[in-house]
């Protein structure tokens, strides 16, 4: 559980806009209201699920010189090096979320760390399960499929993340994009664990 009250999180959201475009920090507190949606009706605590929603892309802005810094302050695994901002800002994004921010809810960390690459079923809590699907259906998307997805997701937040995941998998390899191997790994523990 994490306390924090209106005060608080109006200066957090003043922290987060100082570090964002207008248009970045408008999708934050979007995922920020989309969580708390999800965290009522999945049984979660919604402070914690707001503030996670608010802060998740923090980092999305940073250059990659200073994200290549903070994987090697931070001493995180080298091979994150060759990736790019779509993988940093969440798996290195929480670092500066943590330094920062001060914030050490080691939940909301976990969180941010997964927003952009998921996590096998074992290995996603209920929130990091909502501020996946949060940052992916938030009021501004409009991408084709979007309202399937927010059906599937009122129905069942597990349905939802297996949703995201293989139809994001679906637009990387159209595209021809390298696609991060845990993302990989977390589809094909979904696809198994919801098949039995």
């Amino acid at each position: 559980m994490v306390a924090v009250d209106q005060k608080e999180l109006a200066a957090l959201k003043e922290a987060v806009r100082t570090h964002l475009s207008e248009h970045r920090y408008e999708h934050c507190l979007r995922v920020s209201d989309y969580a708390v949606k999800l965290a009522k009706q999945n049984g979660l605590d919604e402070k914690q699920a707001a503030v996670a929603g608010l802060v998740h892309d923090y980092a999305k802005e940073r250059t990659a010189a200073e994200f290549l810094a903070k994987i090697d302050e931070k001493h995180l695994p080298t091979s994150l090096k060759k990736w790019g901002n779509p993988i940093w800002h969440g798996v290195v994004g929480a670092e500066f979320v943590h330094d920062e921010l001060k914030i050490d809810d080691p939940a909301i960390l976990e969180a941010i760390r997964l927003h952009t690459t998921g996590a096998g079923h074992n290995d996603m809590t209920t929130l990091d399960k909502v501020v996946f699907m949060a940052d992916y259906l938030e009021t501004g998307r409009h991408f084709p499929g979007v309202e399937e997805a927010r059906r599937i997701t009122d129905e069942s937040l597990n349905q939802g993340v297996f949703y995201q995941l293989a139809h994001t998998l679906s637009y990387l390899a159209g595209k021809e994009h390298v696609i991060y191997p845990k993302t990989f790994d977390a589809y094909n523990d979904w696809a198994e664990y919801l098949s039995k």
